[in-house]
């Protein structure tokens, strides 16, 4: 199995490939196009800003490369945002993979002690879409970190509910992408890896 965790402008690279030695699987973590193609799956994960990760991404055509591939590629937290149509992040078109959007968090009038920005923390994650979920991870509680999240739409492969409902997940041909972070998501975000490796 040759996986690679694709090296770009974010943090966040280093413990994902932990999360996959602690599943026995070896990841190369490189930003070479010859052997992100060759690859039999790709993780694209990421913290960080928007707007310059994409003006790092089309400056190193690693956003041409990614629409093209044809293996299965994981996206994580802002690798999720990349994939998706437009972020409200200083107003960034992304590679458009998916058609939905990345919109800023705002919380409720009266409740902002409540509803804090960003979402740090644990929650769940429910009517979940195939794919790398099945029926045991159903409800099942998740990490998160982020201040913008990905609208509902038809690529909405998991759901949760924070200020309003968004997408957790998103699912479509060959591209898969979620909001949380499975690498720090404990036994859940492990069998999430590790389905989306025996894809």
């Amino acid at each position: 199995m040759n996986v690679v965790i694709i090296k770009y402008n974010a943090g966040n690279i280093q413990s994902v490939d932990y999360a996959l030695r602690r599943l026995g699987v070896s990841a190369e973590i490189t930003n070479d196009h010859g052997k992100i193609l060759a690859a039999d799956k790709v993780i694209f994960p990421g913290v960080g800003e928007a707007g310059t990760t994409m003006q790092y991404l089309r400056k190193n055509k690693l956003d041409e490369l990614i629409k093209d591939l044809k293996q299965p590629l994981l996206g994580i937290c802002l690798g999720m945002h990349m994939l998706c149509r437009h972020s409200e992040e200083r107003d960034t078109d992304c590679i458009g993979i998916f058609e939905e959007e990345v919109k800023k968090f705002v919380p409720e009038p009266g409740k902002e002690n409540i509803t804090k920005v960003p979402q740090m923390g644990w929650n769940n994650i429910y009517d979940l879409k195939n794919g790398i979920f099945d029926l045991t991870l159903e409800n099942k509680y998740v990490y998160f970190v982020h201040s913008y999240y990905v609208t509902m739409g038809k690529d909405t492969a998991a759901t949760c509910d924070y200020i309003l409902p968004f997408s957790a997940a998103l699912t479509k041909d060959n591209f898969y992408a979620t909001q949380f972070h499975p690498e720090k998501s404990g036994k859940a975000g492990a069998k999430i890896i590790e389905n989306f490796i025996k894809l």
